[in-house]
């Protein structure tokens, strides 16, 4: 089923340029591109020639996984606006920025680039895929129609949460924005090419992967294709989550003179190897084969409390006091009455990699803390997901026992754990997720949970296999990266769904961890067995 551009009320509301004048060439359309809408500002709207370069972007990169192409981009106009520009409750400037690129010539179809962290920065419109490791060509490249914003706040950069202090802003971050730009990009594609988008994708990971699967559940009418990567679905909870874990692991640091706790060493790397090493040994052949990776995750089990030394035992083995650390993070953040405020997380031969580390622990040497989980928490925890806001929140205080109360106001309008499809599967929708089994900010379990609810409140197993696949991915931290096959293409197997009907069965996946291997990433929840020979693995059910 197509996709309508947008309620006809709106549209007459918007009465955006759709009757352009015909013009000699595409440069010059794009150059009279406009909007009578008096929400939208333009501030740019260029021809841009085949064969530039894409700009690198490594910070905002760092939080969404989108890998950075080295393809030149074709031919397209370049716009870039403003939506709801205003002041706030704060006096801080507000609107929803965005970049929109339209391709010449343009394949038919849109897509939703996804953002990462707090937002707040308006990326390069590519439709990068959202793994660090992809190679595939980016949407734009394709021939795709992309537009990203800032989701509605500009921020230092995507990890600054002051725009939490205005409650349009906090609405705009959570889905709003989606919605706004949805409508304004797909007027924009309507007047500029005289037909509206047959196919319209949402395409994200990590916070993208959220706003992705928010995209699908408040707005289902605008898209029939969604791509959502290591979603952080219950997002208030998992910041709950992050100030547990450093809480854990500062507890088992070694101590500056001052008694400040260097959260780095709290796990050594020797520590995070011998883990890994043990977690291996106890679940690499279940698979069939024991190299290094554990395809057969749902039945790894593995207690840290095998590591703990033995009397007089100084190497080879953890302390007392660590191996109770990883049982408290990997148990999952509980209050003091025993009530679990967010989920537990699987054993991955991931927690010895740069990927995990970068989040739980950092690299700092000194009582300043690097670790994503510290400096992203307080500011994200403080001034967006707490109500009232504390802007001044002192993570190693938090108070769990509060947490439900303290997150329930924004979690209600931020996480995207609704089931109900009905209207999205009813327009053609297709929901594909892909999750590292390693993550370290958004826990694997929780998605399997919650895949199990979606699949129980959907009729079963085999009516909501036809519009929605999940693909854990063993070894993977977060949106790429660690011992895995990070590098695949779901947009490819979006496109064949939506144009074939063909539900993917599976994912071809390589990986510069493991250099010339390929193999398959399953559909949920079968999982990738050894055959015997060749490795060759193939897909089974658990």
């Amino acid at each position: 089923m197509k996709r309508s551009l947008a309620p006809v009320s709106t549209l007459a509301l918007l009465s955006l340029c759709a009757s352009l004048p015909v013009l000699a060439d595409d440069a010059q359309r794009c150059t009279a591109l406009s909007s009578n809408d008096p929400a939208v500002s333009l501030s740019l709207h260029q021809w841009v020639a085949a064969g530039q370069l894409p700009q690198a972007n490594p910070g905002r990169a760092a939080l969404t996984g989108a890998a950075l192409s080295k393809a030149a981009m074709p031919a397209h106009c370049l716009v870039q606006g403003v939506i709801g520009a205003r002041t706030g409750a704060d006096g801080q400037a507000y609107g929803s920025h965005f970049e929109l690129r339209l391709p010449s010539p343009w394949n038919g179809r849109f897509l939703f680039q996804g953002g990462g962290g707090m937002d707040g920065v308006v990326g390069q419109a590519l439709g990068a895929i959202p793994f660090r490791g992809a190679s595939a060509l980016p949407a734009l490249d394709r021939g795709y129609a992309v537009v990203v914003t800032d989701s509605g706040h500009t921020g230092k950069d995507n990890s600054d949460a002051r725009f939490g202090l205005d409650q349009q802003a906090r609405l705009d971050y959570a889905y709003a924005a989606i919605g706004s730009v949805t409508t304004q990009a797909k007027a924009l594609i309507l007047a500029y090419y005289g037909k509206a988008p047959r196919h319209s994708v949402f395409m994200g990971c990590s916070n993208g992967g959220r706003s992705a699967l928010m995209a699908a559940q408040r707005y289902p009418t605008q898209f029939d294709g969604i791509i959502a990567g290591n979603p952080g679905l219950r997002l208030s909870r998992a910041a709950v989550a992050q100030a547990w874990d450093t809480q854990a692991f500062s507890r088992v640091a070694p101590r500056t003179a001052e008694g400040q706790p260097i959260l780095a060493q709290a796990l050594t790397q020797a520590d995070q190897d011998l883990i890994a090493k043990a977690v291996l040994a106890r679940c690499d052949g279940l698979d069939g084969l024991k190299d290094g990776s554990i395809d057969a995750m749902s039945h790894c089990r593995f207690d840290p409390a095998v590591l703990a030394c033995a009397a007089g035992q100084a190497s080879g083995c953890l302390s007392q006091a660590k191996v109770d650390a990883l049982h408290a993070v990997f148990n999952g953040a509980h209050d003091s009455h025993g009530q679990a405020l967010y989920s537990d997380w699987p054993w991955d031969a991931g927690i010895a990699s740069d990927g995990w580390r970068v989040w739980k622990l950092g690299t700092s040497a000194t009582a300043k803390a690097n670790a994503r989980n510290a400096t992203l928490t307080p500011g994200s925890l403080g001034y967006y997901f707490m109500t009232p806001a504390q802007p001044h929140l002192d993570m190693s205080q938090f108070n769990f026992d509060q947490a439900v109360e303290t997150t329930a106001q924004t979690g209600a309008i931020n996480d995207a754990v609704a089931t109900q499809y009905s209207t999205f599967t009813r327009g053609g929708g297709k929901l594909l997720v892909v999750q590292g089994n390693s993550d370290p900010v958004f826990s694997a379990n929780d998605l399997r949970r919650y895949w199990a609810q979606l699949t129980s409140d959907n009729g079963g197993r085999p009516q909501t296999e036809q519009w929605a696949r999940l693909f854990m991915v063993p070894g993977m931290t977060h949106c790429g990266d660690g011992p895995a096959l990070d590098d695949f293409d779901p947009l490819t197997a979006m496109e064949t769904w939506q144009d074939k009907q063909q539900p993917p069965a599976r994912l071809m996946a390589r990986g510069s961890a493991f250099p010339g291997r390929v193999r398959p990433l399953c559909a949920y929840p079968q999982e990738a067995h050894y055959q015997g020979h060749d490795d060759v693995f193939a897909c089974q059910e658990p």
